[in-house]
């Protein structure tokens, strides 16, 4: 369902696709405000043999403004068997010599999307990824520098500007070996780099503690009540001065709410559910200790349970 404009109804009216014809209809006339339209995404069903070696995707893919040709070009497929056409046999083997202006994009928007899936995230990210290496690209200038850390920059930037962060550890993780070093070396030249072409400075948005704590308490295989308990423990957090990183004190607040829980759980699991080292979250924890009473809620804890804390 979306809204388009009905001639007969002189209003913004919503409207149905019928896909099997390719007709636009007014819910409320039924006027057909647009017939037989192309659809232009790709055919996932298929009716073939699955024991076959047929390629299920019986159209073309989806159209990508960011390739030069529109992501609509030609590839001749490999051949299969021994008894295959010589012709598209040879064709293929001379289509891989020429030159594709495209072929580095292709290959960059490839890991992008096996980055976002495995760390699960939603598509308008990955595509302002491969907004961001394209612009990095065009420059010209990233010739000789880590491809997989400048890949795992714009995804990291990508998420920030998208206010779905992740944690360096995160990205380094389905970066294909790319160091902590090489990524930052990497984001600080793509943030300079679009700094340059815009003539101002990039917007990444601020990190704050809560953006993790959901992600980080379904690791921990947390219940509910605890979750809402750490939720508002956090955001209650951000009213004292805690010089502290958002993803320290995220992990220092899950700790301290477990430990106030029947299901409590040790330092080591809750360090490595959010990446965070046991030394960093015992400091974190010692600098909210002073301000528990006002951060932990009163429905989750009594004055009588904080005491019960070990102090740090």
């Amino acid at each position: 369902m979306a809204d388009a404009y009905c001639s007969d109804c002189r209003k913004s009216t919503e409207v149905v696709f019928d896909h099997s014809a390719g007709d636009t209809v007014c819910s409320e006339c039924g006027l057909v405000l647009e017939s037989h339209s192309i659809d232009e995404t790709s055919e996932w069903r298929t009716f073939a043999n699955e024991a076959g070696d047929n390629d299920p995707v019986r159209v073309g893919g989806p159209t990508n403004v960011l390739l030069t040709d529109g992501g609509l070009s030609t590839v001749i497929s490999k051949p299969n068997g021994v008894t295959s056409d010589f012709l598209s046999s040879s064709l293929g083997r001379w289509q891989n010599r020429g030159s594709n202006p495209d072929r580095t994009l292709i290959m960059a928007f490839k890991t992008i999307a096996t980055m976002c899936d495995r760390l699960g995230l939603v598509a308008t990210i990955k595509d302002r990824a491969n907004e961001i290496f394209k612009k990095v690209e065009d420059q010209k200038s990233s010739k000789g520098r880590n491809q997989d850390a400048i890949l795992a920059a714009c995804l990291y930037i990508a998420c920030r500007q998208e206010d779905k962060p992740r944690t360096v550890k995160e990205i380094c993780s389905v970066a294909n070996g790319a160091t902590k070093k090489d990524f930052g070396r990497a984001k600080e030249y793509i943030v300079k780099q679009l700094e340059l072409e815009l003539g101002q400075s990039v917007e990444m948005g601020t990190i704050h503690a809560g953006d993790f704590m959901r992600r980080f308490c379904s690791n921990l295989g947390m219940t509910n009540q605890t979750v809402k308990a750490a939720q508002e423990s956090v955001k209650k957090s951000e009213e004292f001065d805690i010089r502290r990183s958002p993803i320290s004190v995220a992990a220092a607040v899950i700790y301290i709410v477990t430990q106030l829980s029947d299901d409590k759980k040790p330092l080591k699991d809750v360090a490595l559910a959010t990446g965070v080292a046991e030394g960093t979250i015992r400091n974190s924890y010692k600098d909210l200790y002073p301000h528990l009473g006002k951060i932990i809620p009163s429905w989750y804890a009594q004055e009588e349970d904080l005491k019960n804390l070990c102090s740090p």
